[in-house]
C-alpha cells in the first residue's frame, strides 16, 4: 500500500512497504494464513471454456488461460484504491483488474491479506500477482534490503497508475505543518513496511543532519490506526499517498476530521506485481493495460473514483526507480 509514495518523501516513494521484508523469506507467508478471500472477482463473466474469444486471452500462461482466474493478493485498507464495502473488495485496483479481466478473458479473483506479505506470497506461488497500490521501484525488483543487501529474487512489475506523497493533518491544522521539514521532532503515523515509513525515516535523518531534532514515528499495523492516531491528536500529520489522502479527508467526519497538504512529493508509479519466472503473465497483463488506455475503459475507472490525476499514458515494466 503508497505505499515509496510517500510512498516516499522526497527520495522515498510510495505505499507500502520496506522492501526488503516483503521480497525475503517463504517463512514470512506463514504470517498471511489469516488472510481472507472476499467475493470480489473481477473481470470477463465469460466461462473459461469461452474466455478464447477475448483479445488477448492467448497470450496468457497455459495453466491460466485452463483455470480461467488469476490470483490476486492484495491489501483492502486503501480508499480510493482498494477496501471493503458489503463484505467486497471495490475500488481503482478491483476496476482496473475487472477491465483487464475483459481484454484477457479470464476473472481477477481478489484476496485479502497484510500488506507486507504480498510480494512473498506472489514468490511463493500464493498468488499469481498482487496488486495494491505497490510503488514499483528498483529495491523491489532486485529483493534488496535498505542498505542494498541482497534478501531475495525481487519481483517483477507492470506499472498502471502513478502517485506522489501527501502529509495530511488534523482539519484546521493546528500545528502549522506546511512541509516535510515541519515534521522534524514531532510525532508522525504511518503505516508498518510501507514505503512512507523508509520516507519518513530518511527525512529524520535528514533533521538531525540539520541540526534539528529526529522525528518521533509511530508505526501501525494497518493505515486505519494511522488515520486515528493523527485524529487523536496523538500524531500531529500521517503519510500517505495523494489520492489515497484526498479521498480519506474527503469523507473522514463529513470533510470535518483532516486535511491535506497542498505540496504532493514526488511521483512514482504503482505497479502490478509479477514473479519473476512469470513472463509470459507479465508481458500480457502489460498489453492489457495498454489496451485499456487506449480503449477509454482506463479513464473511466479513474474518474469513478475521483483519481484521475494518477492516469498514465501507457504501461512499463519494472519503471519505477
Amino acid at each position: 500500500m503508497t505505499a515509496s509514495t510517500t510512498r516516499r518523501t522526497t527520495a522515498a516513494r510510495t505505499r507500502l512497504a520496506a522492501v526488503g521484508s516483503l521480497a525475503v523469506a517463504g517463512a514470512l507467508l506463514l504470517s498471511a494464513c489469516g488472510d481472507q478471500t472476499n467475493d470480489s472477482g473481477s473481470g470477463s463473466s465469460e466461462s473459461s471454456s469461452g474466455a478464447s474469444t477475448a483479445p488477448l486471452f492467448s497470450k496468457l500462461p497455459a495453466d491460466i488461460q485452463k483455470s480461467g482466474v488469476i490470483q490476486v493478493g492484495t491489501n483492502a485498507e486503501y480508499a480510493p484504491m482498494e477496501s471493503v464495502d458489503g463484505g467486497k473488495i471495490v475500488g481503482v485496483d478491483p476496476d482496473i483488474a475487472a477491465a483487464l479481466g475483459k481484454q484477457l478473458g479470464v476473472e481477477f479473483k481478489f484476496t485479502n491479506g497484510g500488506f507486507d506479505t504480498l510480494i512473498t506470497a506472489v514468490n511463493s506461488g500464493r498468488y499469481n500477482i498482487a496488486m495494491s497500490s505497490i510503488t514499483d521501484n528498483k529495491q523491489r525488483q532486485e529483493g534488496l534490503d535498505d542498505s542494498g543487501k541482497k534478501l531475495g529474487e525481487g519481483v517483477d512489475f507492470v506499472d498502471y497508475f502513478t502517485a506522489g506523497t501527501a502529509i495530511y493533518v488534523q482539519k484546521g491544522n493546528p500545528k502549522g505543518i506546511q512541509s516535510l521539514d515541519d515534521l522534524c521532532g514531532q510525532t508522525v503515523a504511518v503505516q508498518r513496511g510501507t514505503t512512507y515509513e523508509e520516507a519518513l525515516q530518511a527525512q529524520s535523518k535528514t533533521c538531525t543532519g540539520a541540526g534539528k531534532k529526529a522525528l518521533k514515528i509511530e508505526s501501525f499495523e494497518n493505515d486505519t490506526e494511522a488515520q486515528t492516531r493523527v485524529k487523536s491528536g496523538g500524531a500531529v500529520a500521517g503519510v500517505n499517498d495523494y489520492p489515497v489522502a484526498v479521498d480519506m479527508a474527503r469523507k473522514a467526519g463529513g470533510g470535518n476530521t483532516f486535511e491535506v497538504l497542498d505540496k504532493q512529493y514526488e511521483a512514482a508509479p504503482f505497479g502490478i506485481v509479477v514473479a519473476k519466472k512469470d513472463t509470459q503473465l507479465r508481458d500480457a497483463l502489460k498489453e492489457a493495460v495498454d489496451a485499456i488506455i487506449k480503449d477509454g475503459s482506463y479513464q473511466k475507472v479513474l474518474e469513478k473514483w475521483g483519481a484521475e490525476s494518477g492516469a498514465i499514458s501507457q504501461s512499463a515494466i519494472n519503471g519505477g526507480k
